[in-house]
Order: structure tokens, then C-alpha cells, then sequence
């Protein structure tokens, strides 16, 4: 499965990675940075592009995902203290991203993750998915406008979307970002004050971020969930004074809490209850245990998670700042009073000279600066040139003579025309020049995108044609092997079974349990001592998340490791009746995935084509296997069945017990049968042999065990010992 999540990295990003990366599934992550990042841990390929990228249509259809994962709330790609700005770029990504994703031809699932931030008042009853949010704020707001944008792409494109509201989600924090607002203000109270606040009017229930992605898995892997909106929640109701003694529980005993019952009272718990009714919604961390860890894990490293990147600057540096910014805007006007003086000592001496008395020095200067600078400095520049030619005319002339001269306003007009003409359009062929760089930036930019992608594109194409070409699970494989079956005989079809099961699921320790009834199941074969560790026979309906799984017609997987149960498990049916269960140990974690429950659920499959051939082939042979009308197998049949076992017991399979049963005296053979039959277990066998004698083969029986059937046998009357070495 491919998977696109969302997001810069944080605690739940890296719980989604971890957790489809066990699955066996590819995670392509869209970290919304316009800057390369740190590839994020056990990724299959990190694009950084931001989320309104026109290169976003290429990136969704080059990956072409199954499921898409937009972490919304919890993305920590936005700087919500600028939170006008950051909606408004919050809901232009989401946009974006669904209108790239309605492009594709593969209808992908799509989880949008909201919050409880949604919620602004209390609510006596828990919270249900048909309350109507109460946003307050541009960010609760723009969290629950994407809820409805993602929303109207079911109705308008039919797309598979779903909306997740996590309920106070916490966890072990990344970084500071991270950190749960509540739990980090108590948290730094207790470290810098010794006592800890809290409200115990104040409730709600928290979510670990553990269980939450285990959740929302669910939801990403499920053929057709019945709704698009579920409320994720632990219902476990705490105050901030509980929360509080958690806290002061991990940080040591010189924290106390200190009761602020002031306000309203507030409650803010979600109901689970429409998740719960069709998911499994466990919860496997609790605040009590959970809290004290993160509290532990903030007091040791107080500078990473209180620290909010931002040093205050010392006065020196923020004087040494401001001044280059004044120094960088002044630079340009300082540079023409500088250029204005050599004019100037030039205009004084070409006045009167035969040959430079007509050349005006000013209108050079002014015409000079507007080339270069544009038409700000041609203004200034002309500014200082009239100040210049006003206070040379007064060598000669009075200051209401220059007023009156005409030549003087003509002068200055002219200069100011052709400064601010010129200026203007230098100023015009500097915009022009700047659109095409930027043009030409971002064409090459897309450009660089392109290659990017299709770079990724070669890297995945090499490495699934790698996959195909060393492929140990492919069809053929699978199917070579559990045709194998079909050589056997009926009898020992599924000893063998075992054997082919250890090979295609590579554990070698594999057990089949033939079910009795619907209470218990019998060890038929097992390929190792560990296989064996739950015993001949078990109570399976006793065994609840292994029963809830494998009754709904699902692989089971160990995922808490649960020492009671088999890593995967798996039951074969007939007629909708559970026939065999198949358990598997010794897997690795990382092949504990849905890759290797498929595995499971196909090898079952065929597994069972070769067992249900077997089974018709015996009841085809129904009349001539028994004598009569008796329980009693004929020698051909029994001596089939004893050389089965006894094989299967050489290869460690399976354990059996012969036993030869005699009269006392002559009686009724007839009679003696049916005697010792009701002595034996479903599982067992009752035959005759070559020499006429009737002989009983005990499955999975030790010699030691067997004496408690010849006990049995003996309180009927008769005589019972163990055969071995039977030459057949």
C-alpha cells in the first residue's frame, strides 16, 4: 500500500511512519517546507514542497497513493502565532491538495485529522459526531473549515474521504512544538515554581498518540467504513487535577498541586462510541502510566522542550541591526551628496570658461544618477543641482533677480523633466527585467521540480523491478509450493500441510488445530517445540482477540506481543463452519505486517483447496473404510492412517500412540469395539490391523499420557498395551 502523509516531523508523524513501515507499506511524505529538510526517518521518498506547489498535480500522480494522510491539526508545518496569515494558507494547501488528488484515476482514501481545538464550550453528555463544532479563533476555525472542504469532496467528486477528530492527543514529544499545551505548563510550573496549578472543574479525556494511530490504521485499511466522520477518543475522563498528580508524579516528590477550582465548569470528552461499535477501540496506554514518563523525560531535558528558538537580543545587537537597515536605505543619498560635490566645483569653474561656459554640468549629473539609480535619486539629484545653480547665480545676481528671471524656472523645469522621464524609465526597464528574472526562476524552478519527480519516479521503478526480480513470495512460488500437497495421500495431507505453511510463512514454528467443537480445538501438527506451547487442546473461544479476529473472517496479528498467543493466526472454514486454525510464532516484528497476514490468508486458502480434496476423497471412500456399521476402520484404511502418523511423528510433526487391545477372555468382537470406543477422544482412531487384532492410534499422545487411556480401556473390562516397531 502506498501512503501519503503530510507534515513536517513530530511525534505522530513519526508513530503513522513507524506504524505503516511494520505493515510492510511505502510512506511518501509531503513535508510543506519551500526548503529542502532532513530526510525523515524510514521514509520511502520526502518531496519538500509547499502545500499550494502547482508541481502538487505531478507529485500525487506520480505516487498515485492508496491512502492520503493530511495531518491538519497536528501539523506542525504552521506557525499558528501568526494565525490570520496561517489559515489563510492552511486552507489554500488543503485546496490544492484535494483538487491535485481529484485528478487522479485511482479513487485514493483520504483521512483528514481534526481535534477537540474545534470544541469551544462545555458539553454536559459526551461529545458526538453530530454536535456542531464551536470554533473560536482563526486556527479552531480554519480546522473546521478543512473539515468541510475535505467533506464536500464526497458529494461533489465522490472521493473516499474521512475526518478523524482526535481528542487531546498527547505523547512523547519530539521537540517543543510538540508538547502538549496543558501538560508543558504544568510540567514547567512544577520545574521552575515547585507547585502545579490545576482547575479540577476542568475534564476531558486524553488520547495517547499510540492508540491513535492504531485507530486511524484501522480506518486507512478497512474495505468501506460506514461513516466519514468518527470521533477518536480513550473515554477516560480525567481533571486537570489528576493530571496534575501525574505530573508531580514523574517529577519528584518536591512538586505539590495546588487546587484552583475558579470559573465555569468545563467537560469535553468525546464519545467513541461510533468508532467502538465497528472498529476495534481498545486502549492500550493510560494517563497514569503514560504521564509520569513524559514528566520524567521534560525534567531531564528542560533547555530542548521550554525552549522557544527565539533568544532576546542584547541591546548592542539589535542597535547593530537597525543601523545597517537605516545605513543600507540612507547609502544611496549619501553616495549622490558625495557625487553632487566634484559637479559642483565643476559648474564654478566652467562658468565664463570660452569653451565649457555653455555645457550644463547639472543636467549631466541629474542625467547621470536617473540612468543608474532611477527616478528616486534623479529627483534628489535634481533637488541639490537647483540648490547648486541658486546659490552660484548668487555670486552675480540677487535673490529677487533670480526670482523674477524666467531663465531660472526654465532651467529648473527642464532638469526635473528629463531627471524624472529618464528616472522613470530606468525605473519601468528595472520592473521589466525583475519579471523576467522571476519568470525565468520559477520556469527553471519547475523545471527542477520535474526532474526531481522523475528522478523519484526512476529510483521506484528500479527498485520494484528489484522486488519482482528477487521476489521470494511471488504467485508462482506460493503456488509451486502448495501444489506440492496435491502428491500425498489423503492421510497425510496435513502433516504436510505444516511443513508447507513453515515454508511459505518462513517460521519454523507452526502449528494446525483441528477444531472439535465449538468450545475446543485439537493440535493436529505442529513444526517445533514452540508451536506446541498452548497444548493439545484449547478452549480457543477463551481466547478473545484471537477469537474476534479469526470469527470475522480476519488475520489475527499479536501486535501487544501477548506471550498467551500465537504472532498470527489465521482459521480455515467450510460451509461456514471453522474446520482448522493455523498459528504461527517466531516472525519478526518488522514481518508482522499486513504483507505477511495476506501471505497467511492466501497459503490458508490453498492449503485448504489440498485438505478439502482430501476430506472428499475419504468420504468418498466412507462404505469401504469401516467395517459394517461399526466405528472400526478396515485394515487398508487404519494401516494408511498408522503409517501417516508414525511418518509424521519421525519428522517431529506430531506425537502418536499405538495401543493393542485383547480380551481377558474369547467375547464378542463387535462388542469389545464399541467398549473401547466410547474410551476414546474424538481425535482418536480404532482399527485393525494385517493380524486381525484391534489396535487404537492416540493423536498427539505420549507414552505417559496413554496410560490414562488404558486405564480407561481396563475399567471396560479389557486389556490394553503399547505396540511399537508395528512392521506395516
Amino acid at each position: 500500500m502506498d501512503v501519503i502523509l503530510t507534515g513536517e516531523y513530530s511525534y505522530l508523524m513519526r508513530a503513522l511512519i513507524d506504524k505503516h513501515n511494520k505493515e510492510g507499506d511505502h510512506v511518501f511524505v509531503i513535508s510543506g517546507s519551500h526548503y529542502e529538510r532532513d530526510k525523515f526517518p524510514k521514509v520511502y521518498e520526502q518531496y519538500d514542497f509547499a502545500y499550494d506547489s502547482t508541481s502538487m498535480r505531478q507529485i500525487v500522480e506520480s505516487i498515485n497513493p492508496d491512502v492520503v494522510i493530511f495531518s491538519g491539526a497536528f501539523d506542525t508545518s504552521f506557525n499558528w502565532n501568526l494565525q490570520q496569515a496561517e489559515a489563510v494558507r492552511y486552507n489554500t494547501g488543503l485546496v490544492n491538495i484535494m483538487v491535485a488528488l481529484s485528478s487522479l484515476s485511482k479513487k485514493a482514501r483520504i483521512i483528514y485529522l481534526s481535534n477537540q481545538e474545534i470544541f469551544m464550550k462545555s458539553f454536559e453528555g459526551d461529545i458526538k459526531e453530530t454536535d456542531e463544532p464551536i470554533p473560536q479563533g482563526y486556527k479552531s476555525m480554519a480546522i473546521s473549515q478543512g473539515e468541510l472542504t475535505v467533506m464536500n469532496y464526497v458529494t461533489s467528486m465522490d472521493m473516499d474521504v474521512r475526518v478523524l477528530r482526535l481528542g487531546n492527543l498527547y505523547g512523547m514529544p519530539y521537540n517543543h512544538i510538540d508538547l502538549e499545551p496543558l501538560i508543558g505548563r504544568m510540567t514547567r510550573e512544577g520545574l521552575e515554581q515547585g507547585v502545579i496549578t490545576a482547575n479540577p472543574n476542568h475534564s476531558f479525556a486524553m488520547l495517547h498518540v499510540s492508540d491513535a494511530v492504531d485507530y486511524i490504521y484501522q480506518i486507512a485499511t478497512a474495505e468501506q467504513p460506514k461513516e466519514h466522520l468518527y470521533n477518536l477518543s480513550s473515554c477516560e475522563e480525567i481533571t486537570e487535577k489528576d493530571l496534575a498528580d501525574n505530573i508531580a508524579n514523574g517529577l519528584g516528590k518536591n512538586v505539590r498541586v495546588d487546587d484552583k477550582g475558579v470559573g465555569s465548569p468545563y467537560r469535553g470528552v468525546f464519545s467513541n462510541e461510533r468508532f467502538a461499535s465497528e472498529f476495534r477501540g481498545k486502549v492500550f496506554h493510560h494517563v497514569p502510566d503514560e504521564v509520569p514518563k513524559i514528566a520524567s523525560l521534560l525534567k531531564r531535558n528542560p533547555g530542548k522542550y521550554f525552549f522557544d528558538g527565539e533568544e532576546v537580543a542584547s541591546f548592542a545587537q539589535r542597535f547593530k541591526t537597525k543601523f545597517g537597515v537605516i545605513l543600507k536605505a540612507v547609502l544611496p543619498f549619501i553616495e549622490n551628496m558625495i557625487f553632487f560635490i566634484p559637479f559642483f566645483m565643476i559648474n564654478n569653474r566652467a562658468v565664463g570658461s570660452e569653451f565649457f561656459g555653455k555645457l550644463d554640468v547639472y543636467l549631466l549629473y541629474v542625467l547621470f544618477f536617473a540612468i543608474v539609480y532611477g527616478q528616486q535619486q534623479a529627483t534628489f539629484s535634481a533637488l541639490l543641482a537647483t540648490a547648486g545653480y541658486l546659490f552660484r547665480q548668487n555670486y552675480t545676481k540677487s535673490g529677487l533677480d533670480i526670482m523674477l528671471d524666467y531663465n531660472t524656472y526654465v532651467w529648473i523645469a527642464q532638469l526635473f523633466i528629463l531627471g524624472l522621464v529618464v528616472g522613470h524609465m530606468k525605473d519601468r526597464l528595472k520592473v521589466v527585467q525583475d519579471e523576467n528574472k522571476d519568470q525565468i526562476e520559477y520556469l527553471n524552478s519547475q523545471v527542477s521540480d520535474i526532474t526531481d519527480i522523475n528522478a523519484v519516479n526512476v529510483q521506484m521503478k528500479s527498485i520494484l523491478e528489484q522486488q519482482v526480480i528477487n521476489q521470494n513470495d511471488s504467485f508462482g512460488k506460493v503456488y509451486s509450493i502448495t501444489s506440492s500437497l496435491d502428491q500425498y495421500a489423503p492421510e497425510d495431507v496435513l502433516f504436510y500441510a505444516a511443513e508447507v505453511l513453515s515454508q511459505l510463512v518462513r517460521s519454523e514454528d507452526v502449528a494446525i488445530y483441528t477444531v472439535a467443537n465449538r468450545s475446543y480445538a485439537r493440535l493436529f501438527a505442529a513444526t517445533s517445540k514452540k508451536a506446541r506451547m498452548l497444548g493439545n487442546s484449547i478452549e480457543y473461544p477463551k481466547m478473545t482477540d484471537m477469537y474476534d479476529e479469526i470469527t470475522k473472517d480476519r488475520v489475527y496479528i499479536n501486535r501487544n506481543m501477548d506471550n498467551d498467543y500465537p504472532l498470527m493466526a489465521d482459521a480455515i472454514t467450510q460451509d461456514d463452519e471453522m474446520q482448522l486454525i493455523l498459528m504461527v510464532w517466531g516472525i519478526p516484528w518488522d514481518r508482522m505486517n499486513l504483507g505477511q497476514a495476506n501471505m497467511l490468508r492466501i497459503a490458508g486458502y490453498l492449503i485448504q483447496n489440498s485438505v478439502l480434496r482430501a476430506n472428499r476423497y475419504m468420504d468418498a471412500l466412507e462404505n469401504t473404510r469401516y467395517e459394517g456399521e461399526t466405528d472400526v476402520l478396515a485394515v487398508d484404511a487404519f494401516t494408511a492412517l498408522v503409517r501417516a502418523f508414525t511418518s509424521a511423528e519421525q519428522r517431529d510433526l506430531t506425537e502418536c500412540c499405538i495401543l493393542k487391545v485383547e480380551s481377558k477372555g474369547k467375547g464378542d468382537e463387535d462388542a469389545m469395539a464399541a467398549a473401547v470406543g466410547k474410551t476414546l477422544r474424538n481425535s482418536d482412531y480404532l482399527g485393525r490391523l494385517s493380524d486381525g487384532g484391534l489396535y487404537t492410534l492416540l493423536s498427539n499422545t505420549s507414552d505417559e499420557n496413554a496410560e490414562y487411556v488404558i486405564n480407561r480401556i481396563k475399567g471396560e473390562g479389557y486389556r490394553a498395551t503399547i505396540v511399537k516397531d508395528l512392521a506395516l
